[in-house]
């Protein structure tokens, strides 16, 4: 049993352009918000949560619906296709207007546009990609994404979006936009999916992976209720670790930039680039102790490094926030790789795509509230310096819910050797 990984990297270009877009969005909207229209922290957490208060409702939506699609293309295809050209171009026009009411109305458009594929192209992953070589799949698309975010925080030193007042990101949206759809066009001409997808029904047959599992005729599995148990503790993890992370991504560049007076493009680049490092290993750690273990041990360092974090300050020497944003980079990694698979697990072959929507529903709950809760606090209390404490105590909350979960690794019916022996297809 082989996870094709040139397969899985042309499948994670969707992630790709994905991440390169919220990178880019979490940096500077905020900025522009507050620096551009004169929002408060609590005023612009609002706008910003306005994108996560869409998907509660549109990710389950869009991730059933393509769960239903049948075209030439495939079930997800087409939903990334179009949601990445009215996304692009949506994007691009916001940086042409100086109307705050128009500003909100085209990213409401924006927000959408994303909304509407998000799902159905995480979901394509599982859907090529047979159940126990998941969350080393969950791993690969997860690096591709990453390397996205990267190549966008690089336009950003480009394009100077740390700089102090700045208010004008006109070429640095123009450059991400392009970077975008680049992806697009690779994915559209590498990725097979209705062959894909039935060569994954065939390897599920073969290897005689969860017999129980109706995935080949596409019927839904009724959860039992202890697996349900275990779907909502995992669902509530992921809520509450996202309530802690997403405080600190759309806060992040204020903080570092205002508060502390050091370039967050950097110090995320940073954190980017070591979740690279760790994606790949963090799915092999899943395939030796399980992938709840590794989820806690992920949390266990994302909540240390935010505290630590907290007592940085602006005569603090850069490395160590670079230290605790490396350290911060592993451990989230080691929970995306793995928390996702953890979802899917409990998924019937025919509502893949539902339980994408339920996992995004969680965060994007998450994603919701800590805006506008985490820039509440921080104007209540006259400072920025509370972010990390916050984000501290919401990571370390998920432990105790995931600690609980019983169901959701991997089971394969025969051997150890199927988990020995990942490898790369030639």
């Amino acid at each position: 049993m082989k996870l094709n990984y040139k397969r899985v990297i042309f499948v994670g270009l969707a992630f790709f352009l994905i991440s390169s877009f919220w990178i880019a969005f979490d940096a500077i909207i905020p900025l522009i918000l507050q620096r551009k229209y004169g929002m408060n922290q609590t005023q612009s957490g609002f706008i910003m949560s306005l994108d996560n208060i869409l998907s509660l409702f549109l990710l389950p939506l869009f991730g059933t619906i393509s769960d239903k699609t049948k075209t030439k293309f495939g079930k997800r295809t087409p939903y990334i296709f179009g949601g990445t050209i009215c996304a692009v171009i949506a994007f691009i026009s916001l940086s042409f207007t100086n109307n705050l009411v128009l500003f909100i109305v085209i990213l409401l458009f924006v927000l959408l546009s994303m909304a509407t594929f998000r799902s159905p192209a995480v979901a394509l992953m599982p859907d090529v990609t047979i159940k126990p070589l998941r969350s080393k799949g969950n791993a690969i698309i997860n690096l591709v994404g990453t390397v996205g975010g990267i190549l966008t925080l690089v336009l950003g030193i480009v394009f100077k979006t740390s700089a102090e007042g700045k208010t004008d990101f006109t070429a640095y949206i123009i450059a991400v936009g392009g970077l975008m759809l680049v992806a697009l066009i690779i994915f559209l001409l590498t990725v097979k999916e209705p062959k894909w997808v039935k060569e994954m029904e065939e390897d599920t047959k073969r290897f005689n992976i969860e017999e129980d599992d109706e995935s080949n005729n596409q019927q839904i599995v009724k959860l039992s209720k202890e697996k349900t148990v275990s779907l909502f503790l995992i669902l509530g993890s992921v809520f509450l670790w996202y309530m802690g992370y997403n405080a600190v991504t759309t806060k992040g560049s204020m903080y570092a930039s205002d508060f502390l007076g050091k370039d967050f493009n950097l110090m995320f680049i940073i954190a980017q680039a070591t979740a690279v490092i760790a994606f790949v290993p963090a799915g092999i750690l899943a395939s030796k102790i399980g992938r709840r273990k590794s989820i806690l041990c992920g949390i266990t360092l994302l909540a240390l490094a935010f505290f630590l974090a907290f007592f940085v300050r602006n005569n603090t020497k850069d490395f160590v926030l670079y230290i605790l944003f490396a350290l911060a980079g592993v451990g989230w990694a080691t929970i995306n790789v793995n928390s996702f698979p953890m979802v899917v697990e409990l998924a019937s072959g025919g509502d893949v795509g539902k339980f994408t929507g339920y996992y995004y529903t969680a965060s994007m709950a998450a994603q919701t509230i800590t805006p506008v809760l985490s820039g509440f606090i921080m104007d209540l209390w006259g400072t920025m310096l509370p972010l990390f404490l916050y984000a501290t105590i919401f990571v370390a909350l998920s432990f105790v819910t995931m600690f609980l979960v019983k169901h959701g690794d991997s089971k394969i019916k025969n051997n150890k050797s199927f988990i020995e022996n990942f490898d790369v297809d030639n």
